[in-house]
């Protein structure tokens, strides 16, 4: 059997705040999380960071004079790593990792510095050092003063587990004894809204849901961008504090048809699952809680891979991405926030505007999914301590 990874703590600021407490009541109503607003010349759908949350990330950037000309990518990051590394009991003097990704990096920052190149034809000094990808777990490790490996990536919207697989690797192989892992996005920018409109993927309806993830009868994409990081810690065995134990980790990549979608029966997503599930039955699982980005394709193909692997023992299914839209490269360990929310309280969290269904039994064993441009999917099974 492979060793088990304990997840310590988990942290976040998002739509649906940053405080444990607040989460899990916002998670609690039926009301999704998304305005119309403003980008440049167009409007929008998006979800942004709740008061409180955005407070608390200007005070970090007022904090410190190196902080101000950072990207709230690294800021929302910075956040939530300080929240998780102290419910974890975790000091400086601890040798501990860090892999904090992010799909898309300093959207805002990026845009502006290139906005005034086009306007003077000069680059400021700081334009290439605080838009770098690196920057996040870098300017992290500096927040923390640690001392220990760090590592930022991008593996699109499959970032934060591609991190945690990362963290899982490093404790297995006995590098370190912790690693804080996570992913952090602010993609609200005028280019990325446009990006996103330009595959035909945005939600474009005034609805009560205008996000209709994991609507199977959906006749229109209806995907929406949201803002936020999420981080946690682990540690290496069963430790009595665990939120949760890692007992599965499953991950593929498929060859692609078109640069933005995957297969109809999503191989990638039936691989990365049975790899998860290789030391637990399907029958074990109690939640699934899915990628479903509330495009036609990528739901549907998700829910196929799901009734490929799991045959007549489907189990619960759910999103939070109704809510609170799709975070790209946070995404993932938002979802791992709301399986460890659910088992935490034995309370399934229903899509509200689909077919209730029977949740009768306890949550102890959850599956999260995620996947991004390029096939890139990861599955996470977590079980209850």
């Amino acid at each position: 059997m492979s060793p088990i990874i304990s997840i310590i703590s988990i942290a976040s600021v998002s739509p649906l705040g940053n405080d444990p407490k607040m989460i899990w009541e916002n998670y609690l109503k039926d009301e999704h999380l998304f305005i119309q607003k403003a980008f440049g010349g167009q409007t929008a759908f998006a979800s942004v960071l709740d008061d409180d949350s955005k407070e608390k990330v200007a005070l970090l950037k007022q904090s410190d004079i190196k902080y101000k000309a950072l990207d709230n990518s690294v800021l929302f990051a910075m956040v939530a790593s300080r929240e998780a590394v102290k419910k974890a009991n975790w000091t400086k003097d601890d040798l501990f990792g860090i892999n904090i990704g992010s799909s898309r990096g300093a959207t805002e920052l990026f845009e502006k510095h290139f906005q005034e190149y086009l306007e003077s034809g000069k680059a400021q000094t700081l334009a290439s050092p605080t838009t770098t990808l690196g920057n996040i777990s870098s300017w992290i490790a500096h927040d923390l003063q640690s001392e220990g490996p760090e590592v930022s990536h991008s593996i699109t919207c499959s970032t934060a587990l591609h991190a945690l697989l990362n963290g899982v690797a490093w404790l297995r192989a006995g590098m370190v004894d912790k690693f804080l892992v996570g992913g952090s996005e602010a993609p609200l920018t005028p280019f990325t809204i446009a990006q996103m409109k330009a595959m035909k993927i945005y939600a474009k309806e005034e609805q009560e849901y205008p996000c209709r993830a994991f609507d199977l009868e959906k006749k229109r994409n209806s995907m929406i961008l949201g803002e936020g990081a999420s981080v946690c810690c682990l540690e290496m065995g069963e430790s009595e504090n665990a939120l949760a134990h890692i007992i599965g980790i499953g991950y593929a990549t498929e060859i692609l048809e078109h640069n933005i979608s995957i297969s109809a029966e999503a191989d990638c997503f039936q691989k990365s699952m049975k790899m998860a599930l290789k030391e637990a039955s399907v029958e074990e699982v109690d939640v699934i809680v899915m990628h479903a980005p509330g495009t036609i394709k990528g739901d549907s193909s998700e829910y196929r891979a799901i009734e490929r692997v799991f045959g007549e023992s489907l189990p619960l299914l759910t999103t939070n991405k109704w809510k609170i839209g799709h975070t790209f490269g946070a995404s993932g360990m938002l979802s791992i926030e709301m399986a460890l929310l659910m088992m935490e309280h034995d309370y399934f969290i229903d899509v509200p505007f689909l077919s209730k269904q029977n949740t009768t039994k306890s949550i102890r064993t959850v599956l999260i999914n995620a996947v991004g441009f390029g096939g890139n999917a990861v599955s996470i099974l977590l079980r209850k301590t």
